[in-house]
């Protein structure tokens, strides 16, 4: 339950961040954007350091599957764009590959 929480707080931190360089690079936004933006990006590398995996890169590469997730929530929530079928489909495939790295046997 934590490793679920850590990851969608790293997702909500790491879009925030990446939306804050495009809003100042690709909305012509103030410069200002970047200083959350940076600020929000460093959270969302502390807080995937606290996932409890033996190897980073496992830990990453499952992580991927929860970010597509959330930036098709953002997508819904935020810009206000309803995800497609094809969205939808590909995120459900990520997260079971997700699902597969973090939760598949181990051997010794």
């Amino acid at each position: 339950m934590f490793t679920a929480f850590v990851y969608l707080s790293a997702a909500l931190a790491e879009i925030a961040g990446c939306f804050a360089f495009w809003s100042w690079y690709r909305l012509s936004g103030s410069v200002l954007w970047l200083v959350p933006g940076m600020l929000s990006l460093a959270l969302f590398a502390w807080l995937l350091s606290l996932v409890d995996s033996d190897y980073a890169g496992r830990a990453y590469a499952a992580y991927g599957g929860v970010y597509i997730v959330s930036a098709l929530l953002w997508l819904w929530l935020v810009e206000q764009r309803m995800p497609d079928r094809w969205d939808l489909l590909g995120a459900g495939i990520c997260l079971a590959g997700a699902a597969v790295i973090m939760l598949g046997p181990r051997g010794a």
